[in-house]
Parts: structure tokens; sequence; C-alpha cells
């Protein structure tokens, strides 16, 4: 069972946390992360792009000029797709591009990616992370004190808006709640902060 130090927000060892075996020592699969980015990434998609065809752009009712006699090449309608302002040829319609992933392979997946947080010593548990005010500044001295740099995944028990208000003007930084942990933020952070009542809440969530 892998065991992981608990620190304060001053990076002071407070104790140690035995993490569980299931969520957090699961074997790296890459396909299985891979399947499942995919999945987030295309339902992110709008799918709203839309064009007009030649039927359905206004105009075009009557024929440009007469069949022969004038020199020119043949038209039925100003409307063609041969003509500026014509319908658009196999243009895009709105669609949508959702990709279904099962349940457990979206469990799997995260817990292929926080064990992987665990192996690469990316993950820094805290003991209570909280703040007194809104305030960026404050939030940057305990990244500061915590030692962590790079992007920073931070995932809180519960919606703080404190936590979040401070830190959503910081372009490296990401506050999530325990219920919005997925694959693709934990891949995209390098650095992942949890509160030790975050791990529980994680745990329970992914158990068996």
């Amino acid at each position: 069972m892998p065991v992981i130090d608990v620190f304060n927000i001053k990076r002071e060892k407070v104790g140690e946390l035995e993490l569980s075996d299931y969520v957090f020592n699961a074997p790296n699969k890459p396909y299985i992360l891979h399947e499942v980015v995919r999945m987030q990434l295309a339902n992110r998609r709008s799918g709203t792009a839309s064009t007009k065809g030649r039927s359905e752009v206004s105009g075009g009712g009557r024929k440009p000029w007469r069949q022969k006699g004038t020199g020119r090449a043949r038209a039925g309608t100003i409307r063609s797709p041969l003509w500026r302002g014509g319908g658009v040829v196999f243009g895009p319609k709105p669609r949508k591009y959702v990709l279904k992933v099962p349940k457990k392979v979206r469990k799997l997946a995260l817990r292929i990616a926080l064990s992987n947080k665990l192996r690469e010593n990316q993950m820094m548990v805290v003991d209570q992370f909280s703040m007194e005010r809104i305030k960026t500044k404050d939030f940057l001295q305990i990244i500061s004190d915590l030692q962590l740099e790079g992007r920073i995944l931070v995932v809180t028990n519960g919606r703080d808006e404190k936590v979040e208000k401070s830190a959503r003007n910081i372009p490296w930084v990401k506050v999530l709640s325990t219920e919005g942990i997925n694959v693709f933020d934990l891949m995209k952070y390098e650095n992942l902060l949890l509160s030790q009542d975050g791990v529980g809440k994680i745990e329970e969530a992914l158990g068996k």
C-alpha cells in the first residue's frame, strides 16, 4: 500500500497518509488514457459550423441570361457554387462529435493518471487548503511556500470560492473540486496538489 507525506501550507511535514492500492497503484496503460482524453476533447467540440448549399442561399430564381446567343457560358442561376455568393459544395453542417467510453474505462483511466502522478513524484497532499480571503497574492505565497513549480492542478474537497477566485487569474494554475477531476487536466498539469480530505473523497469515488 503506497504511503505519502502530508504537509501543511508552509511545507512542514505533519504526518503520513496510506493511499488505496486500488486507486493509486494502477498499472500504466497509455492506450486507456488516450481513449479517454480523445473522448473528452471530442465532447468539447461544439459542432455548430454551418454553411448554405445552393438551394439555401437567397436569390437565383431567374435565369441570368438566355441560353444561347450571348457568347457567354450557359448559366441557370446566380447562386451556382461556381459564382461568388453562390452555395457551398459539401460544406459543414451542425453535427455531434460525441464519443462514448464505458464508465468502468473512465474510472480506470482516472486511477491510472493518479497512479502515474504518484509514481513520478508529482503529487503533494496538504492537511488542508483554505484561504481567509480572496487574494491572488496570498495564493501565490502558498504556492511559493510549498515549493511547487510549473503547471499546477489544485483539487479541493468540494467547491471553495476563495481558492477558485484567488487562482483564476494565474494562467498556470487550475482549481477543481474532487467531483471535477478528470484525465485531461491530470495529464496537462505537471503537479497535482490535493487536500487530505480530497484524497478520501477520490478514493471513495474510484474505489471498488
